[in-house]
């Protein structure tokens, strides 16, 4: 899942505005050499975004509802106001591609991400997670289905 949030950076990294956050009123930075959030520059800012959307998506995929508007929202500030279009189709365009390899390698995604193995959803009437390994399409183990027939039929009647 790495390739796609470095991919993403290498696209972007040339767009990247060099200034950092914007100093406060009272601050004494001067104007065009604004220090960067917590020490770090607006490069290692973006690729750890990048690189943060997709080891959500990767572990958490079936609650992490639009992947590229957030990841989007947390990089779009780095860029100048020329670049936003360009930013917002990159990220949509990898996000997607990401989102196609996940769903057609579920197991193999999460385990480029994670050490742990995937698990289902669910929990068990002891309120313990299930262990079981899951479906790839829905999260859920085969004794757990049938609340991924709920939910669905949920998100039909909102």
């Amino acid at each position: 899942m790495y390739q796609f949030s470095r991919a993403i950076y290498r696209e972007l990294a040339p767009y990247i505005a060099e200034m950092g956050y914007p100093p406060s009123r009272a601050g004494s930075g001067r104007a065009g050499s604004y220090p960067a959030a917590a020490g770090k520059t607006n490069h290692e800012q973006v690729l750890r975004a990048c690189e943060s959307a997709m080891e959500r998506l990767a572990t958490d995929r079936h609650y992490f509802a639009r992947p590229e508007r957030t990841l989007f929202w947390d990089i779009r500030m780095h860029f100048p106001m020329s670049q936003q279009a360009r930013v917002h189709r990159v990220v949509v365009r990898y996000m997607s591609l990401a989102q196609r390899y996940l769903t057609e390698n579920p197991h193999a995604a999460h385990a480029s991400v994670s050490d742990e193995p995937l698990q289902c959803r669910a929990t068990t009437r002891k309120g313990a997670a299930c262990q079981r390994t899951p479906l790839p399409h829905n999260g859920y183990c085969p004794s757990h289905q049938h609340l991924a027939d709920t939910e669905n039929s949920e998100q039909l009647a909102a």
